[in-house]
């Protein structure tokens, strides 16, 4: 059974009325998240419903062959499945944990019930979507109309915001996915960074050196991702 006496440290949480959150945060279980867990799929209705509250889970638009873009990014602010609980349509995403960390988990079935008897959290989590549609449109614009060392500086910066930590793990592979690239391309890019004195990267381990010049380095989308945190 997870403790909160002042913070769960998931933002949406830490919103609600603090005997609400007590009550609901009763009825969880903390979870583990390895690396590439995949926390729901396409077409399906998700078991269970994560709060994250360390590491990141990526939103992730596949295609049929195979190649993937993260079109969004979820940490501690946040609800990874608050989409499916908005209707019936069929969330066309995949939710997969980009950094390792942690999660409080309710069953999705319970917390739908949640959602339309509890009018606060209801509240919350439309807020929350609002932000993360806003976050969508601007980096599918960015994915389409910006360099690649911009768009992986902002990247870089936009975990580090949510890790809180200047130093984590990402393989080639996994940043060139995310970040819609081949492979040789965010190569060349982190090592231009590197070069430049802002970042390390060495066989996937990243330490952030300089974040505000590393802010000078990315494209003008980074300042407003941040802001809808």
């Amino acid at each position: 059974m997870p403790q909160i006496s002042n913070s769960t440290f998931n933002s949406l949480l830490d919103a609600l009325p603090a005997d609400y959150r007590t009550l609901l945060v009763s009825r969880m279980e903390q979870v583990h998240l390895p690396i590439r867990t995949i926390l729901y799929q396409p077409g399906h209705n998700p078991r269970f419903a994560h709060f994250m509250i360390a590491g990141i889970t990526s939103i992730v638009t596949l295609m049929a062959d195979g190649g993937g873009v993260e079109v969004g990014m979820i940490g501690p602010e946040g609800l990874v499945e608050a989409f499916h609980l908005l209707g019936n349509a069929q969330v066309p995403t995949t939710g997969v944990i980009q950094v390792e960390g942690m999660a409080l988990r309710i069953s999705f079935a319970d917390l739908r019930k949640e959602f339309v008897a509890h009018e606060e959290f209801h509240t919350l989590v439309l807020q929350f979507v609002q932000r993360q549609g806003f976050a969508f449109t601007q980096i599918a614009g960015c994915n389409r109309l910006h360099e690649i060392e911009e768009r992986l500086a902002r990247w870089l910066l936009m975990i580090r915001d949510r890790i809180r930590n200047d130093k984590f793990y990402l393989t080639q592979e996994f940043l060139a996915e995310m970040i819609g690239a081949r492979r040789t391309s965010v190569n060349m890019a982190a090592g231009s960074l590197q070069r430049s004195g802002l970042i390390e990267y060495n066989r996937g381990n990243i330490h952030i050196i300089d974040p505000e010049r590393l802010e000078s380095a990315a494209c003008e989308c980074y300042p407003i991702l941040r802001n809808l945190m």
